[in-house]
């Protein structure tokens, strides 16, 4: 796709959801970074109701690593995979506050280290977290932007790095959000609704 066809897609995008933004409550890195943890396979708003709870008894690194794994579930039994992700929570955060002194790294490879943290959550924590640029490829960006023709490619890895090309950089973050946004609101996995969709004269999938 060329790449001024990317950047009247993504005007369109911007235009249609001025607000696109991560949709996880959050109030300091450490509780997105355990926020997108847990958002693994469950929806942000599932993650949103456990987490007052939750970060009310653990509210940092410290408080957290002590915490047994049993306990951590009781708040978040009501999302997917609650007993892996209890683990996995109190094992980062005791690896935070052993390896960096209770504090959130800004570094990918530090992050990735963390159990629970893959690729997607080191570039939502960066981009998001720490104001860098960084586009996170999650099961919404990864359909919406092959199913219009951004990328071509049957990975994640590969999708985030076809994007990385034709996307301009200081636009990396915000089609991050703008893509999750589409695939939430219209550019749904089973049925699209390109009818309504703003960018559907560019769409390779209505074959314009």
């Amino acid at each position: 796709m060329r790449k001024d066809t990317v950047v009247k897609i993504l005007d369109a995008l911007r235009a249609e959801y001025p607000d696109a933004e991560c949709a996880l409550d959050h109030r300091n890195v450490f509780e997105l970074l355990v926020s997108v943890v847990l958002s693994a396979q469950t929806t942000d708003k599932g993650v949103n109701k456990v987490t007052p709870a939750l970060f009310k008894k653990y509210p940092d690194a410290k408080r957290l690593s002590k915490a047994s794994p049993d306990d951590v579930s009781n708040y978040i039994k009501t999302i997917g995979m609650y007993k892996t992700k209890s683990k996995n929570i109190v094992n980062l955060a005791k690896m935070l506050v052993e390896n960096f002194d209770g504090e959130v790294p800004q570094n990918y490879d530090a992050l990735i280290s963390l159990p629970g943290v893959g690729r997607k959550t080191a570039n939502v924590v960066l981009s998001v977290g720490f104001g860098e640029q960084h586009i996170a490829v999650d099961t919404h960006v990864f359909r919406v932007s092959n199913r219009i023709g951004l990328v071509s490619a049957d990975d994640v890895l590969k999708t985030e790095e076809g994007l990385m090309k034709v996307i301009p950089h200081d636009r990396w973050t915000e089609s991050h959000h703008s893509l999750i946004f589409h695939g939430r609101n219209c550019c749904h996995a089973r049925k699209p609704n390109c009818d309504a969709c703003p960018i559907n004269s560019w769409c390779k999938k209505i074959g314009v």
